[in-house]
């Protein structure tokens, strides 16, 4: 996301022969506990052009085309939004889901902002804010909580034990010498193939598995970025992550171990 709003900052600026910040914050993206905020999320981002006032009403809404809303409500098309899914939350059917999701948004019209839709772990299941200040003033603030998270107090603890179970497997990995390099070594072994052709572009099954298993190790093992992966195979980023998604699969599938 960085790399897609700088370059297209660079080119609007130049277009239009201006200079400087053409967004006002950094791209944000949060992991959400499904079950308990999407609804809640949902609403919340599509009523973002209505609390700027950039629609008048919820019929403008309605028909605003830079926002998804419009999309749920069946007055646009937009291939790769995801619509059956998130209405599927608010009803069995696409009619009911349709008709119940636009009464659920209107009731939250008058909500106005709610800083504990935009992360924060803990906070709501504390009570909200107002509790959480409580036990600040009492000292007690010390609970673990994460802009980068939103849910409730079990499911932060969980996230984030498992990013650190993950931090600290890499850096168990790199002590013991494993590199992409010897990484790239055991996929080799373990596919019976050459180097040539891991890095061939053929879809041929074996060649197209090995890939698709040293891009899941060495992202989500190693911590390599996207970007890596895609300069080394010649790939394009949704390529590698597409990848990885596959690569995951095809270890857990086989009970592949990536160290011998």
């Amino acid at each position: 996301m960085r790399r897609l709003l700088t370059g297209y900052a660079m080119r609007f600026n130049r277009r239009h022969k201006r200079h400087g910040q053409l967004f006002q914050n950094r791209y944000k993206s949060i992991i959400c506990q499904e079950d308990i905020y999407l609804k809640e999320l949902v609403r919340y981002i599509h009523l973002n052009p209505l609390r700027a006032k950039i629609v008048a009403d919820i019929s403008g809404l309605n028909r605003y085309k830079y926002s998804g809303h419009s999309v749920l409500m069946g007055k646009r098309d937009c291939d790769w939004q995801e619509t059956k899914y998130v209405l599927s939350y608010f009803g069995k059917s696409i009619l009911k889901g349709r008709e119940n999701y636009y009464s659920y948004v209107k009731e939250g019209m008058d909500q106005g902002r709610r800083p504990e839709l935009v992360g924060g772990g803990l906070i709501r299941s504390l009570g909200g804010w107002s509790e959480a200040r409580k036990l600040r003033l009492k000292g007690q603030d010390r609970m673990k909580g994460d802009e980068r998270i939103l849910g409730d107090g079990d499911f932060v603890m969980d996230v984030l034990s498992e990013a650190n179970e993950r931090m600290d497997r890499r850096y168990e990995l790199k002590s013991q010498g494993y590199t992409i390099e010897k990484l790239e070594q055991r996929v080799l072994g373990l596919y019976q193939i050459e180097r040539e052709e891991l890095y061939s572009k053929s879809r041929q099954k074996v060649r197209a598995e090995a890939r698709s298993v040293f891009c899941y190790w060495a992202v989500r093992e190693l911590g390599v970025e996207g970007t890596h992966m895609a300069k080394r195979l010649n790939m394009s980023q949704p390529g590698v992550a597409y990848a990885v998604g596959k690569g995951e699969k095809i270890v857990k599938d086989n009970n592949f171990q990536m160290i011998e």
